[in-house]
């Protein structure tokens, strides 16, 4: 939501957008802070994303980027949650919250610590990539419940290459970032070649990242 400078009031995202907006125009039950953001409002733009998750990232970029007046700003980073990922040989990625001391990237801050839930959830489901800390890391005799339902490569058990998971590392890095036309059409390339070479599990894989 802009004002007439076309200075950034607000940012925010919907699952129902006609529904989300049409609240703001309501003749009662406004708070005072949306009535005064709506006296002050002169245009609307949308961006449109590909899921839920990507929303939720691009908001928080926006709201980092711009700080706009209407949201309820970041002001100190320690304390709101981040999505940290570590700088072990096979990293992990997880919920943080605090200073940022611990060697790795740091994605954020978040607006809730559900929001960075959820999209950890979302992010092992496409990537797989691991949750475990480092000593049910290094103590596995053999796979456990997030490979068996496809949410993790299972790295402690060298059932995925080093070169293999840092690809899928890549990827969550590019997705964190909010590249995603440019991840997809990565994804898009690696299923044509993995097709080409008939390798059709693999391309099942990459399909199923795109329709996550």
């Amino acid at each position: 939501m802009l004002d007439r400078d076309k200075q950034i009031l607000y940012v925010g995202k919907a699952g129902n957008l006609k529904k989300r907006i049409s609240s703001y125009f309501r003749q009662s039950g406004l708070s005072l802070k949306n009535q005064s953001l709506m006296r002050q409002v002169v245009d609307i733009r949308i961006i449109l994303t590909h899921s839920e998750t990507e929303a939720l990232i691009l908001e928080n970029n926006l709201i980092k980027q711009h700080h706009p007046k209407y949201n309820i700003l970041l002001r100190d980073d320690k304390t709101y949650p981040y999505i940290h990922l570590t700088n072990d040989k096979y990293p992990r990625l997880k919920f943080y919250r605090g200073g940022r001391a611990a060697k790795g990237k740091y994605f954020g801050p978040y607006p809730s610590a559900g929001a960075v839930k959820e999209t950890l959830d979302i992010m092992q489901k496409v990537f797989r990539i691991r949750n475990c800390d480092n000593v049910f890391f290094k103590n596995r005799s053999r796979p456990c419940l997030q490979h068996q339902i496809k949410r993790c490569t299972a790295p402690c058990m060298n059932l995925v290459s080093q070169a293999d998971y840092q690809a899928q590392i890549d990827q969550a890095i590019i997705f964190l970032q909010g590249k995603n036309d440019e991840l997809i059409a990565t994804i898009e390339q690696k299923m044509q070649a993995s097709a080409e070479q008939l390798n059709f599990e693999a391309a099942a894989l990459y399909r199923d990242q795109l329709q996550a």
